[in-house]
């Protein structure tokens, strides 16, 4: 449930829009930096919020990378497999980055650290194999780099 001073803030956002759709990738932002993902009952509470179908919601947030339907770590993991990444090892980086943290893809370490993501491309072609950590992007990765990348996050 929103507090007032989150109520202001969607009705400064629903002000710069000339129809409150335009308003809902905002506001789902503003729900998941609050609650760390988008549960069935934000999505509720948005649809009557900016008076959008609750399915029309749904596609939005299932359709972008970058909502959450699920709770994540603290850090999101995505390891890039495309061409130029996967010519460059980023397989074995995969692999590095598992062991490391002791999950597989899509999951999260048991003390809610970290969640690891297979990602089609993170766009860091010329710099492969990329790893991007919470939208930070760590090139060149190497799997004797895994170990340090991941000692200095915890």
């Amino acid at each position: 449930m929103i507090n007032e001073e989150e109520l202001l803030k969607i009705e400064n956002i629903k002000r710069k829009y000339p129809d409150s759709k335009a308003a809902l990738m905002p506001v789902l932002y503003l729900f998941q930096e609050k609650y760390g993902f988008i549960s069935v009952d934000s999505i509720k509470e948005i649809s009557q919020l900016l008076n959008i179908s609750e399915v029309d919601i749904k596609g939005v947030v299932s359709f972008y990378e970058m909502f959450h339907e699920k709770p994540k770590g603290k850090y999101i993991v995505q390891v890039c497999t495309n061409i130029s990444c996967m010519l460059c090892n980023s397989e074995n980086i995969l692999k590095a980055v598992e062991k490391k943290l002791g999950i597989k893809c899509g999951e999260t370490t048991k003390d809610n650290l970290f969640t690891l993501e297979e990602v089609e491309c993170l766009g860091s072609c010329g710099t492969a194999p990329v790893i991007s950590i919470n939208n930070r992007y760590y090139e060149n990765m190497t799997e004797e780099k895994i170990n340090s990348l991941f000692d200095n996050l915890k």
